[in-house]
């Protein structure tokens, strides 16, 4: 299964374009300096969607920052520069294109800014996120019509069967294209999660890429005293999973595990990848505790984290 536009190769065979770099080693610097410069953009974007997510939270002063300023680097990294998609031709089925389920559904703000980022939908309307006849409720649902937005995402544990199900739609149409779908780590504790894992070893549903935002927190707690999930690589390898592990802030990491993950299609075997990430990333007194899982900054806090982000687009 060929790619179109993976991360750091501008070819449609990312493949056989990584070998050319790997087996000529005087090359290797200049496409180190590519994905350096393509890392440098990414992080730009990321720094500016930042901002977004504290000031729509803050703004309703209702929602969730914490988680969604850690999985920022994973949609910018898959929204500009690894989904094949069409923003500007937006449709429920998808049919040729890249698709994204958002199973942890209550991280809406991430998912809005980058979508509106993205083209998607006019980056004006952040500004109505959870308020009254908005496309942008807190957490996103399909009856308003939202582009980008195909399946209705806040109770947790259900992403994963929802992927599975546009993942197998694609393979029985022989699409070349990829599904991709991201799950908290404190949602690994839903029994959903077990039985559609379960299900895609089975059924050999190896063009699905799931990411695990691992940041040890959840709404109560620590995961560790919540609820501790174990040896998660360990479950997902008995249940028949490829499983892959990366610095989910490091653009360059992010890119090497997706191409890796590219890499072997046609194996029957589903991939999923641990995603190591710091809740509240970006500003230092959100960083690293779950008390940001669900409360919105002060006028001060807010101020705080403005100086901490650069805007490197403009502001809606």
């Amino acid at each position: 299964m060929k790619r179109k536009g993976t991360a750091c190769t501008p070819s449609a065979k990312p493949s056989s374009f990584s070998n050319v770099f790997s087996q000529v080693p005087i090359l290797r610097p200049l496409f180190r300096y590519f994905c350096l410069m393509k890392s440098t953009e990414l992080t730009a974007l990321a720094t500016q969607v930042r901002r977004d997510i504290v000031r729509m939270v803050h703004a309703v002063q209702s929602g969730h920052p914490g988680g969604s300023l850690g999985c920022t680097d994973l949609l910018v990294q898959l929204y500009f520069d690894t989904m094949n998609i069409n923003p500007d031709a937006f449709n429920m089925d998808g049919v040729g294109e890249d698709v994204f389920f958002l199973s942890n559904g209550h991280i809406s703000p991430v998912w809005y800014s980058v979508l509106a980022r993205r083209g998607y939908f006019p980056v004006e309307e952040l500004s109505t996120f959870r308020k009254l006849n908005s496309r942008l409720q807190g957490h996103p649902a399909t009856e308003e019509g939202l582009p980008g937005i195909r399946v209705a995402s806040g109770s947790l544990g259900q992403g994963l069967s929802v992927a599975l199900g546009a993942a197998q739609v694609k393979k029985l149409n022989n699409e070349d294209t990829w599904v991709y779908s991201l799950h908290g780590d404190g949602e690994l504790q839903e029994g959903q999660i077990w039985e559609a894992a379960m299900y895609a070893a089975h059924h050999k549903v190896d063009n699905i890429l799931s990411f695990i935002d691992c940041n040890g927190q959840q709404i109560d707690g620590s995961t560790d005293d919540v609820m501790s999930l174990g040896d998660l690589a360990g479950k997902w390898k008995a249940f028949g999973w490829r499983v892959l592990t990366c610095d989910g802030h490091d653009f360059t990491d992010l890119q090497r595990v997706i191409q890796e993950a590219h890499g072997h299609v046609g194996s029957g075997i589903p991939t999923v990848v641990l995603m190591k990430t710091d809740m509240g990333k970006g500003v230092d007194f959100m960083e690293g505790t779950h008390k940001w899982h669900g409360i919105a900054p002060s006028d001060d806090q807010l101020a705080d984290a403005l100086n901490q982000l650069e805007s490197t687009l403009e502001d809606y």
